[in-house]
C-alpha cells in the first residue's frame, strides 16, 4: 500500500476506535434528571464571585429559590471585586458576603475565593457553583439524590458534577459552543468518570456537590490550590482517594455568560489550553498532529484522495459527522452544522497553540483581570 492509503487506514482505524470503544462518548449522556431527595443534609452553597455584577442577582435569586428540604446556606465570596457584585446580590437570612481577602503566593485567584466559602461554613455537603449559572428550583434536591443514591461496588457517590446548558446565542455561540461540549466529552467521557473501576476522572465548574469529608480527605481546598482547571483537578484527586464520582448533562441549571464575539470564545479557551498540557512542548506537538490526524486527514483524502484512500477517508468522516449528532441536537442546532466541525476543530487547535505562545513568551491568558499561566 502506498503511504496515503496506509494513512487513510490509519485514519478509519483511529474514528472505529473512538465510535465504538471510547466511552461512548458521542451519546451525549447521560443526564442528571430531576429527582427529589429523601433525607435533606445541610447544604453550603459556595459562590466565588469576582466582577459579575452584570450576572449575580439571576443567579442568587435562583439559588435562593430552591425547592430543597433541608437547611441550605449561600456564601457568596467577592473576590475584590471592582464592580457592584456584593450590592446586587441582594440580601437574604441564608445568604451570607464574605469579602475576600488578598490572594497569597500560590494560589489561583478562584481557588482561593472557593477555600474562604468553604472555610465560612460546616454543613457536611458543599456546592460549588459559578456566579453566572441560574438553577432550576429543583436543582439542589436533584444534585443531593444524586450524591446520596447508591454507587457500583461503593456505598454512596462522593462528588456529583454537571456540565450546564451553556449560552448558545451568538453566532460565535452557535458555532463553537456545541463543539466545547463534544470535545470536553471526547477528552472526558462520561462513562468512564462514573465507573469507579477507569482511572479517569474529571468534573464541570459549573456545578459540584461534593461532600466535605471527602474534600478533608484529600486535604482540602489547599490541596489543589494552585489548580487552574480547577475542576477536573478536584475530580481526580476524590476519585483516586477512592471515592465515586458522577458526571453528567444538566437540564436544570444554564450558564448566562456570553460569549459575544469569536474572540471571547477563543480567549476562553486559551485560559487553560497549554494548562492542559502541564506546559509541555512535545504534548503540544502530538496534540496538533492527533488533531490532524482525527480531522484534517479524512477531509483532504476523501476530496483528493482515489479508491480506497478515498472509501477509507469518506467511512472516517461519516463516523465523525454520526458522533456530531447528539450533541447538535442537545443544543438544537441543525445537522448541517456537521460540515463545519473540521473547521472548528482547526480554531480549537489554533487556540491551544495560542495559549502556549501566551505562556512562553511570559504573558499568560488573562481572565478577570489577572495573568495566568505565564512562563
Amino acid at each position: 500500500m502506498t503511504p496515503m492509503t496506509v494513512l487513510s487506514v490509519l485514519c478509519l482505524a483511529v474514528w472505529m476506535y473512538l465510535f465504538l470503544a471510547h466511552g461512548r462518548y458521542w451519546l451525549s449522556r447521560p443526564e442528571l434528571a430531576p429527582a427529589s431527595c429523601t433525607a435533606g443534609s445541610p447544604v453550603d452553597v459556595v459562590v466565588p464571585a469576582r466582577d459579575e455584577a452584570d450576572t449575580i442577582a439571576p443567579v442568587i435569586a435562583s439559588l435562593l429559590a430552591q425547592d430543597y428540604p433541608g437547611p441550605f446556606r449561600i456564601f457568596l465570596v467577592d473576590d475584590n471585586s471592582t464592580d457592584e457584585t456584593a450590592q446586587r446580590a441582594g440580601a437574604a437570612a441564608n445568604l451570607t458576603i464574605v469579602d475576600g481577602g488578598p490572594k497569597p503566593p500560590g494560589w489561583s485567584g478562584k481557588m482561593w475565593a472557593v477555600s474562604q466559602g468553604v472555610a465560612a461554613g460546616r454543613a457536611p455537603l458543599v456546592l460549588l457553583t459559578d456566579a453566572d449559572i441560574v438553577h432550576d428550583p429543583r436543582h439542589l434536591s436533584s444534585l443531593v439524590a444524586k450524591l446520596q443514591a447508591p454507587a457500583a461496588g461503593l456505598a454512596s457517590t462522593d462528588l456529583v458534577s454537571e456540565m450546564v446548558r451553556l449560552n448558545c446565542a451568538s453566532l460565535a455561540e452557535r458555532t463553537l459552543v456545541p463543539a466545547f461540549v463534544y470535545f470536553f466529552q471526547m477528552l472526558y467521557p462520561f462513562v468512564r468518570v462514573n465507573d469507579p473501576r477507569s482511572k479517569v476522572a474529571a468534573a464541570a465548574g459549573g456545578t459540584v456537590l461534593v461532600r466535605r469529608e471527602a474534600l478533608e480527605r484529600i486535604g482540602g481546598i489547599d490541596a489543589i490550590k494552585g489548580a487552574l482547571i480547577d475542576d477536573v483537578t478536584l475530580a481526580k484527586a476524590v476519585k483516586s482517594s477512592g471515592s465515586a464520582i458522577f458526571l453528567g448533562h444538566s437540564r436544570l441549571a444554564v450558564s448566562i455568560r456570553p460569549y459575544p464575539r469569536f474572540a471571547d470564545i477563543w480567549r476562553m479557551i486559551s485560559r487553560t489550553a497549554f494548562t492542559q498540557l502541564r506546559y509541555s512542548a512535545p504534548m503540544l506537538v502530538l496534540t496538533v498532529l492527533a488533531l490532524t490526524l482525527v480531522w484534517l486527514v479524512p477531509v483532504a483524502l476523501a476530496v483528493f484522495g482515489h479508491g480506497w484512500q478515498r472509501a477509507c477517508a469518506i467511512a472516517a468522516c461519516t463516523l465523525a459527522a454520526i458522533s456530531y449528532l447528539p450533541t447538535l441536537r442537545r443544543y438544537g442546532r441543525t445537522p448541517l452544522w456537521v460540515i463545519t466541525l473540521p473547521l472548528i476543530a482547526v480554531f480549537y487547535m489554533a487556540a491551544t497553540v495560542g495559549s502556549a505562545l501566551e505562556h512562553w513568551r511570559g504573558t499568560g491568558a488573562r481572565w478577570k483581570n489577572r495573568s495566568y499561566g505565564g512562563g
